[in-house]
């Protein structure tokens, strides 16, 4: 359909023709952009002719959504140095308090204003007293879910879940999930793999991994890229695994290396996704971060 096309298509009811003018405002289709409607009558009755049509299109926004470059990963940056956090969960940590993850550097830099200034220990964020028991954990915890955060309530629900209660981790995980968080959608694609707390489910697992994967979450992204691989779709598994890649996914490199043994990745793509993928890992470090590490290695020999 021709760029004219859809202009005029869109500037009209598509089912009863009446323009766009005045007090007539015409809204888009719910799954597409190529029509627009005057009233949910006439939406109603233009569905037979235009479904078929739709269904592609709809299919089409999904995957430009699908497959855009996240402009970062769903860890995001440490609020403190503003720096990208690794996606090694080891080097950083969330705060009880606020629940924010912080990198290790900038804990570690807070330790060691607290010792040499003989201070109290709090949050190297938001200030707050380091909780010393589980009743102040929970408490902080409440604080943050009547506040609406995403994270409280996605923490909540791994609590439920290791404790055998999985259909409360599932309503947890769905309220954070509601609101945008990408782990919770990840935590959620396992839930309905494993069918703990929900029927097994395999459309509304790859439904949370895809949220989550369009959230910035790479091992998400990887999990796709495995899917369509099996399914034998391997330049959509490519596709994913590039993008993973791109923001420091080992995984994904490694599967980029062995379908580049079987011809299935050229050597520039292969030689640009390394590139792109050191860049990724190499802007998490810094000194504070390397004397942060420094110092754990250090700890643990002594």
């Amino acid at each position: 359909m021709s760029e004219e096309n859809v202009e005029a298509d869109t500037s009209c009811c598509a089912s009863c023709g009446i323009a766009e003018v005045d007090n007539i405002k015409l809204t888009e289709c719910n799954d597409c952009d190529l029509v627009r409607y005057c009233s949910v009558a006439c939406q109603r009755d233009h569905i037979p002719h235009h479904l078929r049509d739709c269904k592609v299109r709809a299919a089409e926004l999904r995957d430009e959504l699908l497959f855009k470059q996240p402009e970062s990963s769903h860890l995001g940056d440490c609020p403190i140095c503003c720096l990208p956090l690794s996606l090694d969960t080891k080097k950083s940590m969330m705060q009880a308090c606020c629940n924010k993850v912080i990198c290790n550097g900038c804990h570690h830099a807070n330790d060691l204003r607290i010792d040499e200034g003989k201070l109290q220990h709090k949050c190297s964020f938001c200030r707050e007293p380091t909780p010393s028991t589980e009743e102040d954990c929970e408490k902080y915890q409440r604080k943050r879910i009547e506040a609406n955060d995403p994270v409280a309530m996605r923490q909540k629900g791994i609590r439920q879940k290791i404790r055998g209660n999985y259909s409360s981790a599932v309503e947890w995980y769905a309220k954070a999930a509601r609101l945008g968080d990408a782990d919770s959608h990840f935590r959620l694609a396992g839930l309905y793999n494993n069918g703990l707390g929900v029927e097994k489910d395999r459309e509304k697992e790859i439904h949370h991994l895809e949220e989550a994967a369009i959230g910035g979450h790479p091992i998400a992204r990887y999990s796709l890229g495995y899917i369509e691989g099996n399914n034998g779709n391997a330049e959509r598994a490519k596709k994913h695994w590039n993008i993973a890649a791109t923001q420091g996914n080992d995984l994904s490199i490694g599967m980029l290396m062995n379908i580049f043994k079987g011809g299935l990745v050229s050597k520039d793509e292969l030689a640009a996704a390394l590139r792109a993928h050191h860049a990724a890992v190499d802007a998490t470090k810094s000194s504070q971060r390397e004397a942060a590490e420094e110092y754990m290695r250090s700890s643990e020999v002594s």
